[in-house]
């Protein structure tokens, strides 16, 4: 089943779209309080659409993930008893007790982490408010976590060129699938230990 291929040339549509910066910093801010999706499928495209503006295109993402990650901190900051309902029927819940437990054992330094890497940043921002852990050093944490992440995503994309382009087109699909595989494996392991 094509799946991951017409969803990729429809990205790198949006991506060339007049107002792509805007959806890039919109689905940023989402992305790191409350939406599932990361704003990685949309600044990989657009980098190789506007490779120029690609260092450009990473600091948007990072600032507004930031913000983001502060609404979340928000959220679990004022929020929490409104907001447990949801987060305890969601899949989300094991994932969030694994938050708490890593705020206690390494404090901000998880912050960090979780920005860099593929778990849903958006726990922890969440969880890091109900911590209240400082705030200060969660804003730091985050841009550094965020910014290599997305940095990272921008060079690779720049350095890679026409060349990175058309493998991602020949590989698109089981790069998705696998992907995907990938996440339902982590949110599986992380509702096993949660559980």
């Amino acid at each position: 089943m094509k799946l991951f291929g017409p969803l990729y040339e429809r990205v790198l549509g949006w991506s060339r779209h007049r107002h792509a910066e805007r959806y890039l910093a919109v689905l940023s801010f989402a992305e790191s309080s409350f939406f599932p999706i990361p704003p990685d499928v949309m600044l990989a495209p657009m980098c190789l659409a506007e490779r120029a503006r690609a260092w450009r295109f990473a600091t948007v993402t990072t600032l507004t993930s930031v913000a983001g990650g502060l609404a979340g901190y928000l959220i679990g900051w004022a929020t929490f008893e409104a907001v447990a309902p949801w987060l305890e029927q969601s899949h989300y819940w094991g994932a969030y007790e694994l938050a708490r437990d890593w705020f206690d054992r390494y404090g901000v330094w998880i912050v960090f982490i979780a920005g860099f890497s593929p778990i849903p940043y958006k726990i922890f921002t969440i969880a890091a408010g109900v911590a209240a852990l400082n705030l200060p050093a969660f804003i730091v944490a985050s841009l550094i976590g965020r910014g290599a992440r997305f940095f990272l995503v921008a060079g690779l994309v720049v350095a890679g060129g026409d060349r990175l382009e058309s493998t991602l087109r020949q590989h698109v699909e089981r790069l998705g699938w696998a992907a995907t595989l990938l996440v339902v494996a982590l949110i599986a392991y992380l509702m096993v230990r949660g559980g």
